[in-house]
């Protein structure tokens, strides 16, 4: 069995007590593997940090239910415990008109959500609460998400941020009448509280005394949640697994889960630069992998501090981050820069995400209004703002790209508070919200760029980045034409 740890609604510190339960099993040396529901990527940096295993993104928006089960059973079979942290508040979703069971009195708009995962994977949820500012009146919430949904196995719940004993007592007699158990009892922790700033917690790389925070956290715990109630929770329970596999169909989900038919590249693996530092650090672990798994041999490097690109490579990969945080040094990077310039101009296949699609641009305007040049191979500006744009958008190629084909659709996400501010007049995509019909043009396709503020996962559309490794194998001969000119 596993466990997920969802909130009545954002902000109630389910993180925080997801990243303590971890703090407490990894101090204990007990292998666990971490899940993060929706499109996060913060996050699950501190998931990996803690438990020294990747964290899996489990989102059936944009990949699908049964990609999702893949993801969760294949990645759980050499674990002893498992655990899942939820998205936002437990019913919040999407609406989504081909999970609509109509032969319901009443619909549940939860498509994606901690509830909607919960019951596809047909796992118990615990609810953390904000206990604040309530007293009696915690029965009446925990009551509303013990019923909204019958199909749903609420199993106990952390009652978060109590004052004092006295409002621990009055929390209990409350809850006294639902037959629920209390798992947890967190006080106000000030001294656990995670910096954040404009798109969320600070990243791990960034925060250099992260393991006395991880110790802190296992030590409040260890003294803060019943383990006798915990620990079966969080096992992984062979017996089942096994039950659960044949169940989920997931030879059929996953092109991870069986042998690929071929790969691409099969002489030498195709060479990728990867930006990873602190200002380029958005990956989805899945999308690594499944490049490794097409052909592809992922070299990081550093936009930051390094000075040249790695040797021989046949494409360049920039994930999203926080460019605008350090614009300075890597407008300063002048050197790396002009190599980068140089190749893709020669037409590296090069696929850049959000703020991999700011340091392509001309210029980024800060939120100070400072200006630094950037990589100046597209024609644009990027300028930060106050306003969030964030939310799943349907995207529609508009044109032939290094990863899509015109017309091919893709789900994707957005988040950042930049806007491109110079017109683009042969866009990538047509954007389209989940609420309304409204179109939006976005992207950039120059040479071999591939260039969006869109986040995509492809777990099932394969296809795409096996159509990139693809230009990056047959370009490979064409840049490097013999060993001599490889070094450039």
């Amino acid at each position: 069995m596993t466990i997920i740890i969802a909130g009545e609604r954002s902000g109630v510190g389910k993180t925080t007590i997801t990243l303590s339960i971890l703090s407490f099993l990894a101090k204990n040396n007990l292998k666990t593997q971490s899940f993060k529901v929706g499109p996060d990527y913060i996050d699950p940096m501190f998931h990996s940090w803690i438990t020294n295993r990747a964290c899996r993104n489990l989102d059936p928006i944009l990949t699908s239910q049964n990609y999702l089960k893949s993801c969760y059973f294949r990645n759980i079979i050499n674990v002893n415990y498992a655990i899942i942290e939820g998205v936002m508040g437990l019913f919040d979703g999407i609406f989504f008109p081909e999970y609509i069971d109509t032969n319901k009195p009443k619909n549940i708009n939860d498509y994606g959500s901690t509830a909607h995962l919960a019951k596809l994977l047909n796992l118990p949820v615990i609810l953390v609460v904000d206990c604040s500012k309530l007293s009696n009146s915690v029965a009446a919430i925990v009551h509303g998400y013990q019923t909204f949904d019958p199909d749903l196995n609420l199993i106990g719940v952390i009652l978060n941020k109590v004052g004092s004993d006295r409002h621990l007592q009055l929390l209990e007699n409350a809850l006294k009448s639902l037959n629920i158990k209390i798992i947890g009892v967190f006080k106000r922790q000030d001294q656990i509280s995670i910096s954040d700033r404009h798109l969320g917690l600070i990243p791990t790389t960034e925060l250099p005394h992260l393991k006395s925070l991880v110790d802190r956290l296992a030590m409040v715990a260890e003294n803060c949640l019943n383990w006798d109630i915990l620990f079966p929770l969080l096992k992984v329970d062979p017996v089942n697994f096994t039950s659960s596999v044949k169940q989920a169909s997931v030879t059929q989900a996953s092109c991870l889960w069986d042998p690929f038919d071929h790969k691409i590249g099969q002489n030498k693996p195709i060479k990728i630069a990867i930006a990873k530092d602190k200002a380029f650090n958005f990956y989805y672990q899945d999308n690594l992998d499944i490049l490794k798994e097409l052909g592809a041999e992922l070299i990081e490097f550093s936009p930051l501090t390094d000075q040249k690109l790695p040797d021989d490579i046949s494409g360049l990969y920039f994930g999203g981050g926080f460019p605008e945080v350090f614009a300075e040094e890597l407008s300063k990077n002048i050197g790396l820069k002009n190599q980068i310039k140089l190749l893709i101009n020669k037409g590296l296949p090069t696929y850049a995400e959000c703020g991999g699609l700011m340091y392509l641009c001309e210029n980024l305007i800060d939120f100070e209004g400072k200006k630094w040049q950037m990589l100046d191979i597209l024609p644009a500006t990027t300028q930060m703002e106050s306003k969030l744009t964030l939310g799943y958008r349907q995207a529609t190629a508009l044109q032939d790209s290094i990863i899509m084909k015109k017309d091919e659709q893709i789900w994707g996400h957005e988040f950042h508070r930049s806007a491109i501010i110079t017109n683009n007049n042969n866009p990538l995509f047509n954007l389209q919200t989940l609420y309304n019909n409204q179109l939006i043009t976005e992207g950039w396709k120059i040479n071999n760029i591939h260039g969006s503020y869109l986040h995509t996962h492809w777990g099932d559309n394969i296809n795409y980045p096996q159509r990139w490794l693809n230009f990056c194998h047959n370009f490979t001969d064409q840049l490097y034409p013999d060993s001599s000119s490889s070094k450039i």
